[in-house]
């Protein structure tokens, strides 16, 4: 059975809002190495269009820095799915759009061959974290009090306590601490 993976940049205070981080070499090295270990990608609309068409256009131009042309190659050649009732068509050529429940199609893919999925976002994965639909945790966390923004799991009401098990953690020159956990 594949594992999902939730991976996600948060500052200190659980703003996971993209722009109030430190985007910086280490991170994209960070998420680069994550994303070869998937062989699938999976959004919401909202996170699909803050990626789409920025990444796939910097593998074409490699107009960045070598970590992010790198990140963005990683990201351009990888399968991606995009949970949507409201997107017509997708912009990437590796992507399909799911109009079935995030849970329903996750459940199905869990079950096909291949590597790890890996969920990125707040919403979708959210209710896949309620459904206990994720197996391992990616966490960033930035050196910012951001003060405000989107918190994971608002709105969200979990069964249980999540138990998780710290398996690996790496601190970067910028303060960042890469953080990976697992489902106990």
């Amino acid at each position: 059975m594949k594992n999902v993976i939730f991976a996600i940049n948060i500052t200190l205070d659980g703003c996971c809002d993209h722009t109030k981080g430190i985007a910086d070499e280490e991170v994209h090295e960070h998420f680069t190495a994550l994303m070869r270990e998937v062989d699938l990608l999976a959004f919401g609309r909202k996170t699909y269009q803050l990626m789409v068409p920025f990444w796939p256009d910097v593998a074409k131009s490699h107009s960045q820095t070598k970590a992010m042309n790198d990140f963005a190659d990683a990201f351009d050649s990888i399968k991606k799915i995009v949970f949507s009732q409201s997107l017509d068509s997708a912009e990437d050529k590796n992507t399909r759009i799911v109009r079935a429940k995030p849970q329903d199609e996750i459940r199905r893919l869990k079950q096909e061959p291949g590597k790890k999925i890996l969920i990125g976002g707040v919403a979708i994965p959210s209710q896949l974290i309620e459904l206990g639909l994720v197996d391992e945790y990616h966490f960033v966390v930035h050196p910012i009090v951001a003060g405000e923004g989107r918190r994971l799991l608002e709105g969200i009401s979990l069964q249980e306590e999540l138990q998780l098990k710290l398996v690996e953690s790496k601190l970067f020159k910028s303060g960042c601490v890469a953080l990976r956990y697992l489902k106990q």
